[in-house]
């Protein structure tokens, strides 16, 4: 395929869920390819956030709504008149999901009923890709990596909320885009990077402990999942949607994006102690009880087979580089968040030259390697 600055030159895009961390990251990366991006979401979750370190608000279309409000979505997807929708708007935390149940299926399931809705009534539009989960999947934690063909469920709502959309989505397709636009979904690993300050993710919880000077808290350590950086599968979100702009509903379907090499899933404790030493200081603890913690599942694993042999995709970094990037970039941040734009740019230049290297089609030619 042609690199992904080729494929979004001049086109339009609609970004649902842009002021979360994975949403910025995407919406500053479609920018640099040269798309016009209409961002739909509500406020940033989170303060500080890397939507407003980036001052997106002011360097796209910015929309600040629910997707739960089906008639505001749909005058706004009208009005954008996209080429591609990327909808990565949801209740993403799994804790957080035992809390607000209803909350949690009402946008993660009826909020991809109204994008797909917003879509069909929009004539401009050619490519939608829903992003769900790696949790959206049945998981009896044999230790066989999951394949997009395996049943979808979970028994906790935020792994449901997902499965249903996945449901949601094969259903839209079949019935309603046949003769329309192409409809995807995507399942990714655990992800990392920089700008990630939610609550109960290991990473934004180990630096705000660090920077505060206190211990870690890590409430589940042996728990083992596919930990990627965040560019990871945004690359293959981007792919995809040019594959799907070009060629229609042969990229159709569900793709896993995760760790391309087998056995590359870590336990908690390692993502925690490799962070903790390259951050240069640090120490983590457990919690002295975990009386009423919710259930989570211990064993998380992805095959990405499909999207390596039939879209050419593969991840760039290994987990040591994530993870060591993630704490350089956090340390940079605090050192001064004015430069925050300045960090994402370099942080995109690096990882596209080190997929340029690595021979992915996406990235085009090398800059290191071209001088």
């Amino acid at each position: 395929m042609s690199s992904l600055k080729d494929a979004y030159l001049g086109r339009r895009a609609f970004v649902t869920g842009h002021t979360g961390f994975k949403g910025a990251w995407l919406a500053e990366w479609l920018r640099t390819l040269g798309a016009e991006v209409t961002g739909y979401a509500l406020d940033p979750p989170t303060q500080p956030s890397l939507f407003d370190a980036l001052d997106l608000g002011s360097r796209m279309k910015h929309v600040i709504a629910d997707v739960r409000d089906h008639e505001r979505l749909r005058t706004q997807v009208q009005d954008a008149r996209p080429d591609v929708i990327f909808h990565l708007a949801a209740r993403a935390l799994v804790r957080r999901a035992y809390e607000e149940p209803r909350d949690t299926f009402e946008t993660n399931v009826m909020g991809t009923v109204n994008v797909l809705e917003a879509a069909r009534a929009c004539p401009s539009v050619r490519a939608i890709i829903i992003v769900t989960s790696d949790k959206s999947y049945e998981n009896l934690e044999t230790g066989r990596p999951f394949v997009e063909a395996d049943p979808m469920g979970s028994r906790d709502p935020y792994g449901a909320s997902k499965a249903a959309a996945e449901l949601v989505t094969a259903a839209y397709r079949e019935s309603f885009f046949a003769d329309g636009a192409a409809v995807a979904s995507v399942r990714a690993g655990n992800v990392l990077g920089g700008g990630d300050w939610a609550p109960d993710r290991i990473i934004p919880d180990s630096v705000r402990a660090l920077v505060a000077d206190q211990p870690v808290v890590v409430r589940n350590p042996e728990a083992v999942r596919p930990w990627q950086h965040v560019l990871e599968p945004l690359s293959g979100y981007l792919q995809l949607g040019a594959l799907l702009l070009d060629h229609g509903r042969r990229y159709e379907g569900a793709w896993n994006f995760g760790p391309t090499v087998q056995g590359s899933e870590r336990p908690v404790r390692w993502v925690v102690e490799r962070f903790l030493a390259e951050w240069g200081s640090g120490s983590w603890t457990t919690p002295a009880s975990t009386a009423g913690q919710p259930r989570e599942a211990h064993l998380l694993s992805l095959d990405s087979t499909k999207a390596h042999e039939q879209l050419g995709w593969a991840h760039v970094w290994e987990a040591p580089t994530a993870i060591r990037r993630t704490a350089s970039w956090y340390r940079e941040y605090y050192r001064d968040p004015g430069a925050t734009r300045a960090l994402v740019a370099d942080e995109l230049r690096a990882y596209q030259d080190d997929a340029a290297e690595a021979g992915r089609s996406w990235a085009g030619v090398a800059r290191r390697s071209a001088t």
